[in-house]
């Protein structure tokens, strides 16, 4: 009976491997053994090159083999002056390092991550004046990127599986994609940011919220000088008010920047929402 039911153990792995067992990353270490350096791999592909909308879009899908409908896929929009990268070392300001840290949880954990660079690797347009949001750079460059997405261009992706997240501007920016594409997202994550048209202190929040608006968990330092927690509050608020799921997670000794938690808080929000 033991060894047929260590059998059925070895045949149950094949067919549905761990999630999480390998990492797709690598860690470099110091001499006391503490992690200095995470990298993990990624690829990148250039959209409308040689036109004003050209941008990089770095991406990574998991190890091992994809899921039958392909696996779920989070689109990271990078902070202000923060270029996205896959590979960072520690002691970076604004939680630098915990951003690489978040993209390897979400790929360790059976999640594709998919990031376009910002304008100019320097922010979103999101809340910048624009005479029309569908003019701007951003939106053709992301609007191609949900495209590509279903398309296969990413590899083995779960079109009805897209989530999202994002640092400050880039936090803004994943409020932008919930409103902008409405139905693709199945949850958000927005840390250090607020409703897609507010810039730091200065928000104004609409008092309606379409009802199919994507679960929305906020994550804030209560510290933060740079985009106060009030205006995070407001928008969870304003969720709250228009019945859509939401919650918010406040470190109270955090500035600006992701958080030493926010791996966690991220994978655990999209996991509750597959």
């Amino acid at each position: 009976m033991r060894n047929l039911s260590l059998l059925s153990l070895l045949f149950t792995t094949l067919l549905f491997p761990i999630r999480g067992q390998a990492s797709v990353c690598n860690e470099q270490l110091g001499t006391d053994g503490s992690v200095l350096w995470i990298h993990c791999p990624r690829k990148a592909v250039t959209v409308f090159p040689g036109t004003r909308f050209q941008r990089e879009i770095l991406w990574q899908t998991p190890e091992g083999n994809a899921p039958r409908n392909g696996w779920p896929v989070v689109v990271l929009s990078q902070g202000s002056w923060f270029p996205i990268e896959f590979s960072r070392p520690k002691n970076l300001p604004f939680g630098g390092f915990n951003e690489v840290r978040v993209i390897r949880e979400l790929l360790d954990n059976g999640y594709a991550v998919v990031a376009p660079r910002a304008t100019l690797n320097v922010g979103w347009i999101t809340n910048l004046p624009h005479a029309s949001y569908k003019l701007t750079s951003d939106y053709t460059v992301l609007k191609k990127t949900v495209e590509m997405i279903s398309d296969g261009s990413f590899g083995p992706l779960n079109k009805k599986k897209v989530f999202a997240t994002g640092i400050s501007s880039g936090g803004y920016n994943t409020s932008r994609l919930a409103i902008t594409f409405p139905g693709v997202f199945r949850a958000i994550v927005i840390q250090s940011a607020s409703f897609a048209t507010c810039l730091g202190p200065v928000c104004v929040m609409p008092k309606k919220i379409a009802s199919d608006h994507p679960p929305t968990r906020f994550l804030h330092g209560a510290m933060d000088i740079a985009v106060p927690v009030i205006t995070a509050q407001a928008f969870h608020e304003t969720l709250r008010n228009n019945f859509i799921e939401t919650d918010i997670i406040i470190n109270p000794m955090s500035g600006h920047g992701w958080l030493d938690s926010s791996p966690e808080h991220v994978l655990s929000w999209f996991e509750s929402h597959k």
